[in-house]
């Protein structure tokens, strides 16, 4: 098969998409067909030498995908051969088959194409992970986004909405900033001009953002504490603004406030199938409604995954780009460019997306 594969660490021209073995499903596994694999920042990093996978996983890039299920592993229930799957991978995405432990796969939802439901998976499950589960958003409430432009920035915004909390982003452009407002963000922070605990602040009466979901980390550590409301909680979840920075705790003890940091991919599979189940159950049935969708930059040939890889360190996107497996068997509309859908289409991250 083919797949894209990093041989030293460079810039986007070091991916080489080459022949490689096929893929073998163990005990738990399935294999599935690749139909589009999603692109992240996480695998700019990998790609950079900085990211690499967990022990036992592939090297090959890719932490999400959709297809069909080609071959099912010893003791493998509730999956079938056939079946159109969307699921969270620790890697391999970037290529025509991946092997996937069972309990990282979830249904193609309802209304959503076998191709644009690549751009889900991760996601789905790092905003509901860490917004809902780990800082408990409730109804009411303000998330403030940071890359609010970004895959994970524009799903957070429309789940928050779908949940009923009211939604603040950060991002670097009018354009960007308008799709946030197409998508339901009420706050919105040129980050290029505004100071967003200001802006925050003055949108809430001076009280804040009681959830922050940030991916900058250590450059925007003090401003996200003092842009919390009481109680509020701070989720880190990438650091392309440093690893270290000075605490306040003083700060963090007056609001009664907390900050959490968490990732995804090396959690154990026991808990990414956990966090795959609540997803399904909570998140899934707001996508087949219709009121959270994937937003699509660009879809392009597996082929032209340097270039991809080139589009999200211009950071000019907005939502995802994916990479087709075999474009030339894609359904009419998923090989080209523009977003899945609404108000989007006449537009062409972050932390993992």
């Amino acid at each position: 098969m083919r797949a894209a594969v990093v041989r030293e660490p460079g810039g986007p021209d070091a991916i080489e998409v080459t022949e490689v073995a096929d893929p073998s499903p163990g005990p738990g596994e399935v294999v599935v067909e690749v139909a589009a694999a999603g692109v992240n920042r996480a695998d700019v990093m990998q790609r950079q030498g900085h990211y690499p996978p967990p022990p036992g996983e592939p090297e090959t890039l890719g932490l999400e995908c959709s297809g069909t299920v080609a071959e099912l592993g010893e003791g493998v229930e509730g999956w079938s051969v056939g079946d159109e799957v969307c699921a969270l991978l620790a890697g391999g995405g970037y290529a025509e088959r991946v092997v996937v432990p069972a309990g990282q796969l979830l249904p193609v939802p309802r209304g959503v194409s076998l191709v644009d439901a690549a751009a889900l998976p991760e996601v789905a499950c790092t905003v509901w992970s860490n917004v809902f589960i780990s800082a408990g958003l409730r109804e009411g409430e303000l998330l403030l986004v940071h890359g609010g432009g970004s895959g994970i920035g524009t799903f957070a915004v429309q789940l928050a909405r779908a949940w009923g909390a009211r939604v603040a982003v950060t991002a670097g452009s009018a354009r960007k900033l308008d799709a946030c407002r197409e998508l339901g963000a009420e706050v919105l922070v040129d980050y290029t001009q505004q100071d967003f605990v200001e802006e925050v602040r003055a949108a809430t009466d001076g009280r804040g953002a009681d959830v922050v979901l940030d991916v900058v980390g250590a450059a925007y550590l003090e401003r996200n504490v003092a842009v919390l409301a009481p109680n509020g909680r701070l989720v880190v979840i990438g650091m392309q603004g440093g690893r270290r920075a000075e605490l306040d705790l003083g700060a963090l003890l007056a609001k009664r406030a907390a900050v959490m940091a968490t990732s995804l991919r090396a959690r154990p599979r026991e808990e990414k199938a956990a966090i795959v189940a609540s997803v399904r159950e909570h998140v899934w049935p707001l996508v087949e409604e219709g009121r959270v969708r994937p937003v699509v930059h660009e879809r392009m040939p597996l082929g032209d995954a340097a270039r991809a890889h080139a589009v999200l360190e211009e950071s000019s996107h907005i939502g995802k780009v994916l990479l087709l497996a075999r474009p030339d068997e894609a359904p009419d509309g998923a090989d080209g460019a523009g977003t899945s859908g609404g108000a989007l289409d006449d537009h062409d991250l972050g932390s993992t997306s």
